[in-house]
């Protein structure tokens, strides 16, 4: 039999693929940028010949490397079931599961146990890092995304359609100078979602605002800390009504009555050939039903 390659080596080989950055790559694998540097390096010198260019912080798969990650990705896969299916004991069933933290916080634990109830054999691992979606296969089986379009390669499920509110401080409601129409925010900071900026502008055009410029904008990749900081009065949150209402926070007011259909919505995602997964499919079926 021909001397393989470490599994290691593979499994860092194919996550620098799929993400495009070592420095993304590390962070999932929890490695130091060294030891995967070592590892990817570690795979060239067994196959005599590097896998990727090389570019600033990406790094690019090189035509050789397209080929190796074609024809060990499968097999990778393969073995991953093969050993979950050995390990599953007793009829349990396992879900790596991606969920962004606010709508896990709000949505998906307050009505977990009525999951556990009917499927006590079903353990779900979480993973909260953004973009679940480009480790599905890899790191979960399946994700609940929020987005404004998904690949259309994945199976696919739209769970909801948001509104877009302004959200700050019940303080600045109080008052000389307190906010009363939308033209006001060009006094104040206004917070964004990293991964939602459409949103802002969704919400400006809806208003009859669309070259509104406020004082700042902040992005943050967190719905929680938007939500603290906007509590705090560090600026007004732009961001969906489902997560105003869900916070349920006495320090926190939605700012004017518009109603505006936000671009984004929550989807459940996961490869095609993953929802034949037993977990997956259970869980996707609850999900519907519950209407998360």
């Amino acid at each position: 039999m021909r001397r393989l390659p470490p599994l290691r080596a593979l499994e860092a080989f194919t996550r620098v693929a799929r993400l495009g950055s070592s420095k993304a790559a590390a962070a999932e694998l929890a490695l130091s940028a060294p030891a995967l540097s070592r590892r990817i390096k570690s795979l060239e010198d067994h196959i005599g010949k590097p896998l990727f260019e090389r570019r600033n912080q990406s790094m690019v798969l090189n035509d050789d490397g397209k080929l190796l990650l074609e024809t060990v990705s499968p097999a990778l896969e393969n073995i991953a079931e093969a050993v979950n299916q050995m390990t599953v004991s007793g009829g349990d069933m396992r879900l790596r599961l991606g969920v962004l933290p606010l709508f896990g916080a709000t949505r998906l634990l307050p009505k977990l146990n009525a999951l556990k109830k009917l499927y006590p054999k079903l353990h779900i691992d979480v993973d909260t890092s953004a973009h679940a979606e480009n480790i599905l296969g890899d790191s979960v089986d399946a994700a609940i995304i929020i987005s404004d379009n998904v690949d259309p390669n994945l199976y696919s499920v739209k769970l909801d359609s948001n509104k877009v509110y302004a959200i700050g401080s019940a303080e600045l409601t109080k008052g000389p100078n307190a906010i009363r129409s939308p033209e006001d925010l060009q006094n104040h900071n206004i917070l964004i979602h990293s991964n939602m900026t459409r949103a802002f502008d969704q919400w400006k055009k809806a208003v009859g605002l669309p070259d509104l410029q406020p004082a700042n904008i902040d992005h943050l990749d967190s719905g929680p800390l938007m939500l603290e900081a906007a509590a705090q009065g560090l600026g007004i949150a732009i961001m969906h009504g489902g997560h105003f209402s869900d916070a349920n926070d006495p320090r926190l007011v939605r700012l004017f009555d518009h109603d505006v259909d936000s671009p984004y919505s929550y989807w459940f995602v996961c490869r095609k050939r993953d929802k034949k997964n037993r977990a997956v499919r259970v869980f996707h079926d609850w999900v519907i039903k519950a209407g998360l």
